[in-house]
């Protein structure tokens, strides 16, 4: 029976597992430092949805390079089905999570997107999430709300189909009773865990799990930011 420690090494031999939440932490990745990218990026993955990439390059296009919209306090004064969103994400739900989220976000006391965005991702209790006003809002879940505060900066995990995969893995290969997926916040409780009794940081856990589930192009993408970052 192996460890823990040792299922992840086989998982994650000739991984770039630190470069990777490195490179995720130091906002190399589409949404960038943008804080309404990162909110664009959190709303298109709300539901399952994957491809983040082409709707972080649509609100781009739509919102931000016009000058039009290019702050939460802009997005707060536009309706769901204003054409512009239902262009960028093509769903009336993931357009009402943007406005809504945006008008919790615009409506803390930081002066700027940028520190408001960080300090409710640094304060944020995901193990409280449906009290937090980001987490009320109804379509944000706990995948969403940590992985926008991942897109924040913050070194955690997503509880989403991946890590579970991963999780469920390293409890097969190690008949570790310790580890539970049966729901979100369980199976972030089991990523944590790991986190403290190996040497992986949480979201470099959450990168492995990503990369083995990602097609050969996401991972061509990854690495191609990592050698850029050399």
């Amino acid at each position: 029976m192996a460890s823990p420690q040792a299922v992840l090494d086989r998982f994650a031999d000739g991984v770039p597992c630190t470069s990777l939440a490195d490179s995720f932490r130091s906002f190399e990745r589409p949404a960038g430092d943008e804080p309404m990218l990162a909110l664009t990026a959190a709303t298109a993955a709300t539901g399952g949805g994957s491809e983040t990439r082409s709707v972080v390059e649509a609100a781009e296009e739509r919102l931000l390079e016009p000058g039009e919209v290019t702050s939460f306090s802009g997005v707060a004064d536009l309706e769901p089905d204003d054409e512009r969103l239902q262009e960028v994400f093509h769903a009336d739900r993931k357009c009402r999570v943007f406005c809504a989220v945006a008008r919790v976000l615009a409506n803390r006391p930081e002066p700027s997107d940028t520190e408001a965005l960080w300090s409710w991702a640094a304060e944020a209790d995901v193990y409280r999430y449906d009290r937090d006003p980001v987490g009320d809002v109804s379509g944000v879940g706990p995948t969403s709300f940590q992985y926008l505060r991942q897109l924040a900066g913050i070194d955690t995990a997503r509880p989403n189909a991946a890590l579970e995969s991963l999780l469920e893995s390293v409890e097969d290969d190690s008949r570790t009773a310790v580890i539970e997926t049966s729901e979100p916040l369980r199976t972030l409780a089991s990523c944590e865990w790991l986190s403290l009794t190996t040497s992986y940081r949480p979201l470099e856990i959450d990168r492995l799990a990503w990369w083995l589930e990602a097609s050969d192009d996401e991972r061509a993408r990854a690495r191609a930011v990592d050698q850029s970052l050399e």
